[in-house]
């Protein structure tokens, strides 16, 4: 009889622990559900907010990119409005980084590492050359800053301080806002 009792407890047993599996499954799978949106979240933020709508840079930057567009920006900005990397082709920033005379200045050229931290930023971002296309060095022969501004009347010639006519957020390297006119 003992044998009898011992087996309607395991019974018993296994009949629970399916519940008790599934709950605990359960529990789990919200508590990872929870810490993977807090997790993709941009400060709390989700992708539906406005905080997220409002990127000021022409493009998202990944993490692995952040310390060279700043190094960009740091480098670049101290003189003159730093533009999006898309703006000219992979081959112009080559030429540039590798220049000493910049736009009629004399320049020290970036060293490695930071010269590789701005090369990586600047090649992923910017655009191909096309076979039959000019390596453009100044914005107006750009055909990329020429499609961004279909209707747009730019002074000739096309100064990158004009920039902010249009973008006032442009030393901040915010071309998305535009100038109430432009709206």
């Amino acid at each position: 009889m003992s044998n009898l009792v011992k087996r309607k407890s395991k019974e018993k047993r296994l009949k629970r622990n399916p519940i008790g599996l599934l709950l605990i499954v359960l529990a789990w799978s919200l508590a990872m559900g929870w810490l993977l949106a807090f997790a993709t979240s941009v400060n709390g933020a989700t992708p539906n907010d406005d905080t997220m709508s409002s990127i000021g840079t022409v493009d998202v930057v990944p993490a692995q990119f952040k310390l060279g567009q700043e190094l960009y920006l740091e480098n670049c900005s101290t003189c003159h409005i730093a533009l999006p990397a898309s703006v000219f082709p992979t081959q112009t920033w080559k030429n540039l980084l590798s220049d000493s005379q910049h736009y009629g200045s004399q320049l020290q050229p970036l060293v490695d590492p930071p010269r590789m931290l701005v090369w990586r930023y600047l090649s992923t971002f910017s655009r191909p050359i096309l076979e039959d296309e000019q390596i453009p060095y100044r914005l107006n022969s750009s055909r990329y800053f020429k499609a961004l501004h279909p209707q747009v009347k730019l002074p000739n010639p096309t100064q990158v301080s004009s920039c902010v006519t249009c973008h006032p957020g442009a030393n901040n390297y915010d071309f998305r806002s535009l100038s109430k006119e432009w709206q």
